[in-house]
C-alpha cells in the first residue's frame, strides 16, 4: 500500500517520512494526477452555469493531495537527496509540467473561469475572493489559454524543457560542491583559523577516513577558511573552486544550461505577447516593469557606489600596509575585511560566537515570536522526521490552540544543497468550515557541534536564522481561506519583508539579552559588544549594497533583454558587472553558472526584491522603534495586516494598512549609513 495515496493517518496529519520509500513517489504522482484530472473534468462537465463556487473554488481545492506529495518530494530533493531521488525528479518534473499545462490550456475549463471573470459583478465577491478569481484567470491567460493550438503546443514543449534544464542546473552545482575537497596535512596551513573551524575540519576528515583537516565548499567550511586563513595561496585555491562551479567545460558545466534557460524563457514570454521574460514576471510584482527595477537599482547604485569605492580604497590601503598586498583580489575580500573590522571595532566573530549557541538562538527566536505574537513553541518527538538532525515543534497560540507544526533542519550533509531557505509541507487554508493549519520548515547549513563544543553561530548565521524564521512566521500565522493565497504566496518582492524585518531584532539590546548568553557561563553578552555589533552593522555597507545591486543587474541582463544573441556566458556577465566591479575579474570564475537563485529557484527577474524589501523592512522597523520593539499594538497590526493576510490583497494596500503610509527609501539609506 502506497502511503502517499491516502490521507496521512498521523498525529497532526504530518508527513509519514518513515514509511515513505523513494519508489513510492512516482506511482503516487501518476495516480494523483489521474485523480486530479477527474476533479477537473467534473468542473468542466458541470451542466450548471459557471459560478465562483462551482468553478473557481472547486479548482482551488482540486489536487490538494498531489500538491502535498510533490512538496514533500521536492523538499526532500533539496534537503535530503540522493541519486535515486534526483533520477525520479528528472522523470516526474516534465510530467508535472505537462499536467500543469493540461490544466491551463484546457479550453472548457478556461471558458468557465472566463465566464466568472467577465461576470464577477454578479457574484458579490469579497476582496479575497476577487483576488483568487484574478489569480486564477491570470494563471490561464498568462500561461497560454488565449493562444491558438499550435502555439499552445510550443508553450508545452518550452515548459517541459525548462523543467528539465532547471533541475540539471541544480544537480550540477550540488555535484560540483560535493566533489571538491581540500585536504590539509600541514598544520601550519591552518594558521589564523579559529579553533572551532579547525576542529570541524578535523572531524570532517575523520568521517571520511582521511588524515589531516578537510575543507569543502559547504558554507560552514568555506566561509571560516576564506575569512580567517592566513595562507593566501590556499584561500585562492578555495575561492577559484567556489567561483568556477558549473564553469569547468566538463560534464557538470552549466554554460549551455544558462543560455538555454534564458532563451527559452524569452521565447515563452514572446509567445505570450510580452517583450521579455522580465516584462512577463514583473507584471505580477510590486515593481511592475523592468524599467522601474533598473531605475530603482541604478538609483541605489548612485548612492552606494561612492561609498563602496571609498571602502574599497581603504581596504586596499589596509592590506598594503598590513601585508604589502599590491592588488586586492576576491580571495582577500573576507580576510582583510574581517581584519579591518577587528581593528576598527575590536569585534571578532570568534569573540561573539560563544554567546550564540544554536539552541539558545533558537530559543531567542521563539521568545521574540512569543513577545510579539503570543506564540509558544513546544518540542515534540511524536512526529516523523526525514533525518535524525531535524528538530520538530508544535506551535500554539495564547489559548493553547494549534497554530502550526514547525520543522527545523540546521546542519550540512551530502544530500543537502547549500544556503538557507524556508519551505512548507502543508499550507494553511479553510475547507468545508475546517481550519487546516500549516506545516512549515526552515533549512540552514550551520556548523555542527564538535566533540568539545556545541554548535556556535557567527553573528551572520544568527541573522540568517532570524531571517528564515521570519519567513516561517509568515507561513505559520497565515489566516486565509484559500491555499494559493496563504502564507508566503505573495508578490515575490513582498515576500522578503517578514524575513528581513525580523533580522532587526538581532541588533537590539532588549532582544539580545533574551538569548545571547555565553555557552559556558550563561553570562549575558556584554553591552559593549552589543554596542559594537550596532556600530559595525553598516561596516562596508556600500560594498555590500553594490554586490547586491550587481546581482540584481545581472539577473535583469539575462531576463530583461533579448538573450538570443548571447553566445558567451562570461562575456555577457562581464558586461553586466561593468558598472559595479571593484575587484579584478577572475578569468576562470563565473557567477551565472552557479546563480541558483535565478536559474533554478524562483528569483528570475526577482533578485532586486532583496533590496526592494529592505526599503520596506527599514521603514517598517522604524515604526517598531518609535513605539518600542516589543510594542504589542504595532506587532498586532503587523500580524493582522501583513503576516496573516498572505496574498489576499495588493501588498501596497496591506503595507499601508499596517504603516499608515507608503514606505520611504530614506529609512534604508539612513540605516545603511549611506545618508545622514
Amino acid at each position: 500500500m502506497n502511503p502517499l495515496l491516502y490521507n496521512f493517518n498521523t498525529k497532526f496529519n504530518t508527513a509519514p517520512f518513515q514509511s515513505i520509500k523513494n519508489e513510492s513517489f512516482k506511482p503516487a504522482v501518476l495516480e494523483l494526477i489521474e485523480q486530479t484530472k477527474k476533479e477537473i473534468d467534473a468542473i468542466v462537465n458541470n451542466t450548471e452555469s459557471a459560478t465562483f463556487k462551482n468553478t473557481i473554488e472547486a479548482l482551488e481545492y482540486s489536487g490538494l493531495q498531489l500538491d502535498r506529495v510533490t512538496s514533500i518530494f521536492f523538499n526532500l530533493n533539496s534537503a535530503e537527496t540522493n541519486d535515486e531521488i534526483q533520477k525520479i525528479a528528472q522523470e516526474i518534473s516534465p510530467i508535472l509540467t505537462e499536467f500543469g499545462n493540461d490544466i491551463t490550456l484546457n479550453e472548457g475549463l478556461f471558458e468557465r473561469v472566463k465566464h466568472v471573470y467577465d461576470n464577477k459583478i454578479e457574484f458579490d465577491l469579497n476582496t479575497e475572493q476577487n483576488t483568487l478569481l484574478d489569480k486564477k484567470y491570470k494563471s490561464f491567460s498568462r500561461n497560454g489559454a488565449n493562444l491558438p493550438e499550435d502555439k499552445k503546443q510550443q508553450l508545452r514543449d518550452i515548459d517541459k524543457q525548462l523543467a528539465t534544464l532547471k533541475l540539471k542546473f541544480g544537480e550540477n552545482i550540488l555535484a560540483e560542491t560535493n566533489a571538491f575537497e581540500m585536504l590539509i596535512t600541514d598544520e601550519a596551513d591552518l594558521s589564523g583559523l579559529p579553533e572551532g573551524a579547525i576542529e570541524a575540519a578535523k572531524q570532517l576528515a575523520e568521517s571520511k577516513q582521511k588524515e589531516g583537516w578537510l575543507i569543502t565548499l559547504d558554507y560552514p567550511s568555506y566561509i571560516p577558511f576564506m575569512t580567517y586563513a592566513d595562507n593566501r595561496a590556499l584561500r585562492k585555491k578555495l575561492a577559484l573552486a567556489f567561483g568556477s562551479k558549473g564553469f569547468n567545460n566538463d560534464t557538470l558545466d552549466n554554460q549551455k544550461n544558462v543560455i538555454n534557460i534564458a532563451k527559452l524563457r524569452y521565447q515563452r514570454a514572446q509567445l505570450l505577447g510580452y517583450k521579455t521574460h522580465a516584462h512577463f514576471v514583473l507584471e505580477e510584482r510590486m515593481a511592475e516593469t523592468p524599467e522601474k527595477v533598473t531605475s530603482f537599482l541604478n538609483e541605489l547604485l548612485d548612492k552606494a557606489k561612492p561609498a563602496a569605492e571609498r571602502e574599497f580604497a581603504n581596504l586596499q590601503n589596509f592590506a598594503k600596509t598590513l601585508d604589502g598586498i599590491k592588488q586586492l583580489e576576491k580571495w582577500d575580500s573576507a580576510y582583510y575585511s574581517e581584519k579591518l573590522k577587528q581593528q576598527l571595532f575590536n569585534l571578532d566573530d570568534e569573540k561573539l560566537k560563544p554567546y550564540f549557541q544554536l539552541e539558545k538562538v533558537i530559543d531567542g527566536a521563539f521568545q521574540v515570536a512569543n513577545k510579539l505574537f503570543g506564540l509558544q513553541f513546544k518540542s515534540i518527538d511524536t512526529i516523523d522526521k526525514y533525518h535524525e538532525d531535524i528538530m520538530t515543534y508544535e506551535v500554539l497560540d495564547d489559548n493553547n490552540k494549534l497554530v502550526s507544526i514547525f520543522y527545523a533542519d540546521f546542519f550540512p550533509r551530502a544530500g543537502k544543497r547549500n544556503g538557507a531557505w524556508m519551505t512548507s509541507y502543508k499550507p494553511q487554508y479553510v475547507k468545508d468550515g475546517i481550519q487546516e493549519r500549516p506545516h512549515v520548515s526552515i533549512v540552514c547549513n550551520f556548523t555542527k557541534p564538535t566533540k568539545s563544543k556545541p554548535s556556535l553561530l557567527t553573528f551572520n548565521e544568527v541573522t540568517t536564522l532570524f531571517h528564515e524564521f521570519g519567513h516561517a512566521l509568515h507561513g505559520m500565522l497565515a489566516n486565509t481561506n484559500y491555499p494559493s493565497l496563504s502564507g508566503t504566496s505573495v508578490y515575490w518582492d513582498f515576500v522578503e519583508l517578514p524575513s528581513q524585518i525580523l533580522e532587526n531584532w538581532c541588533y537590539e539590546k532588549e532582544a539580545l539579552e533574551l538569548f545571547a548568553k555565553h555557552y559556558k557561563t550563561d553570562e549575558v553578552i556584554p553591552m559593549e559588544l552589543v554596542k559594537k555589533i550596532k556600530e559595525s552593522a553598516s561596516f562596508h555597507e556600500g560594498m555590500q549594497t553594490l554586490r547586491q545591486i550587481s546581482f540584481g543587474l545581472l539577473d535583469m541582463s539575462w531576463h530583461g533583454t533579448n538573450p538570443t544573441t548571447i553566445t558567451d556566458v562570461k562575456a555577457h556577465e562581464n558586461e553586466a558587472f561593468k558598472g559595479t566591479r571593484l575587484y579584478p575579474d577572475v578569468e576562470g570564475n563565473c557567477m551565472s553558472t552557479a546563480f541558483a537563485h535565478i536559474f533554478q529557484g524562483g528569483y528570475s527577474s526577482g533578485y532586486y526584491s532583496y533590496k526592494w524589501a529592505e526599503v520596506l523592512d527599514a521603514d517598517a522597523f522604524e515604526y517598531f522603534k518609535e513605539q518600542g520593539i516589543f510594542n504589542k499594538l504595532v506587532a498586532t497590526k503587523f500580524k493582522d495586516h501583513v503576516l496573516s493576510q498572505g496574498g489576499t490583497d495588493n501588498p501596497m494596500t496591506l503595507y499601508k494598512r499596517f504603516r499608515g503610509q507608503e514606505p520611504k527609501p530614506e529609512a534604508l539609506l539612513k540605516r545603511a549609513g549611506l545618508i545622514n
